[in-house]
């Protein structure tokens, strides 16, 4: 069960598990930090679709801090990849700071960020903020 009261699926086709990816990535890809992100991304041919991968380093702190980075982050991104403007292969790395953040937190600094890389269509809100205009 995931944060949107959904059953979620992040199957391999949406992720990027090679090493060599993420190198290629971090050689040839844009880089830009917001809040308790860090992004690297790269453009992908149009005939695939987005992918990304997800960094925890032990910095951040036990393997259950490092676990629930992981998830938020991988929440985020399967919540937001239909709003991305075109296909990318998008590695996320968590900052020490998102030990403390909350879904949402971590939510507006992902959409924050997409957005002043150009990644993010301009009228992508946070989730929570779509289902309480639903209600109302």
């Amino acid at each position: 069960m995931t944060a949107s009261g959904q059953i979620a699926s992040f199957p391999k086709s949406v992720r990027i598990q090679a090493s060599s990816d993420f190198r290629n990535n971090k050689e040839n890809g844009e880089r830009l930090a917001k809040g308790c992100l860090l992004a690297n991304w790269q453009i992908s041919p149009t005939n695939s679709s987005s992918r990304l991968g997800v960094v925890t380093s032990r910095h951040l702190g036990k393997a259950v801090i490092r676990n629930r980075a992981r998830r938020l982050i991988r929440e985020c991104f399967r919540l937001h990849k239909k709003n991305f403007i075109r296909k990318i292969d998008l590695i996320l790395i968590a900052r020490k700071s998102i030990a403390k953040y909350s879904f949402h937190d971590v939510e507006k600094d992902f959409i924050k960020l997409l957005k002043k890389c150009d990644l993010l269509s301009k009228d992508a809100m946070p989730y929570h903020s779509k289902q309480t205009e639903k209600t109302q």
